[in-house]
């Protein structure tokens, strides 16, 4: 008979996920029995984020499913500005927190955090200044 596989009790469980928002891409690492520490590239949520709106949208997906305090995130994000960084963070958070407990899934999607907003920069078009504005129209 063969002998089942077991998973070492030193091996540490982690729930990672992908998110993307505009030009940023965010990797996120859940680790369960945390205290609730963000820490993005090497710093802390306060640290990263100055305005507190994106920090709320950070913990938004956290709040929404009264998770805080459970997890330890670590976050990996790079590309874009600060706002498409919170964005992706926190398309990221949502689908690490449906791996770890998959009857939040309802909840999470239900609020939209699951969807990739597909929103982007609309490109710049030949003989005008930007993606839509024209030159001032001079009739003389």
């Amino acid at each position: 008979m063969a002998a089942k596989k077991s998973i070492p009790a030193n091996k540490r469980v982690e729930f990672s996920a992908t998110g993307r928002r505009k030009q940023s891409i965010a990797r996120v690492r859940l680790v369960p029995n945390g205290n609730g520490i963000i820490t993005i590239n090497k710093k802390s949520i306060d640290e990263y984020f100055g305005l507190g709106t994106l920090k709320l949208i950070v913990n938004q997906p956290l709040e929404l499913t009264n998770t805080a305090q459970k997890y330890d995130i670590l976050v990996n994000v790079h590309g874009g500005g600060l706002s498409g960084q919170a964005g992706a963070i926190r398309q990221a958070i949502a689908r690490a927190l449906v791996k770890a407990e998959e009857n939040l899934k309802e909840q999470i999607k239900k609020a939209g955090f699951l969807t990739r907003d597909a929103r982007v920069k609309e490109r710049k078009k030949p003989g005008l200044k930007k993606a839509r504005k024209a030159p001032q129209y001079s009739k003389r």
